[in-house]
């Protein structure tokens, strides 16, 4: 991935400017209370940037909240924005492609709209592979992506749409679906984007 792609978007637009912008992931939300994770479990936010769900994961009480982006410039955001509460946070920033993470470290992961732009098979490879080094088996993994009828770029880049099917082809047998659903996004500028997200359990076959 374009780190310096990516810290030009939120060093030239503000927060709420970028089209994936929400001011409450509610559907996230609820999947993640869906999971039934007790408030100390680990939970890794991909692609978390200057987003508010760790704001709301800690007014619910989550304790232990890990946000990682390419871009220092979005994390950046997010700390401003939670002032003294952002040391609760432990802030990543670097490549989910390329990052060492603690094996079996992680209760959840969550992806809202990074994985779609993992055009490429070797990128989506790299990435499947830091989900099963990361979370531990039985964890939980909550991925969001366009839908089949969603945009095919954002941002000026090429993204990847998803049906719940094919999807689960990507990640292959390791992972078990647990629900799906779909959400129409509405953009700042007032478009909508039609987004689906899909709760998995990691459940590693022996090999």
């Amino acid at each position: 991935m374009d780190r310096a792609y990516w810290e030009y978007i939120y060093g030239t637009h503000k927060a709420d400017e970028v089209s994936w912008y929400r001011s409450h992931l509610e559907t996230s939300l609820k999947l993640i209370e869906n999971t039934g994770l007790k408030r100390s479990a680990c939970i890794l936010d991909v692609g978390g940037g200057a987003s508010t769900l760790a704001d709301d994961l800690l007014a619910r009480g989550y304790e232990n909240i890990s946000v990682l982006d390419i871009s220092e410039t979005a994390l950046s955001l997010a700390k401003e924005r939670l002032q003294s509460r952002a040391d609760q946070i432990h802030w990543i920033a670097a490549d989910i492609t390329s990052i060492s993470l603690p094996k079996h470290k992680y209760d959840l992961w969550h992806d809202r709209a990074v994985f779609h732009f993992l055009t490429k098979a070797k990128q989506r490879s790299l990435y499947l592979h830091q989900v099963q080094e990361a979370l531990r088996p039985g964890g939980h993994i909550i991925l969001a992506t366009f839908a089949f009828n969603g945009p095919e770029k954002c941002s000026g880049l090429e993204v990847l749409r998803y049906s719940a099917e094919t999807l689960m082809r990507e990640l292959g047998e390791d992972f078990q679906l647990r629900e799906s659903v779909e959400e129409n996004h509405i953009t700042p500028l007032g478009k909508p984007q039609p987004f689906l997200y899909c709760r998995l359990q990691f459940a590693p076959r022996m090999r």
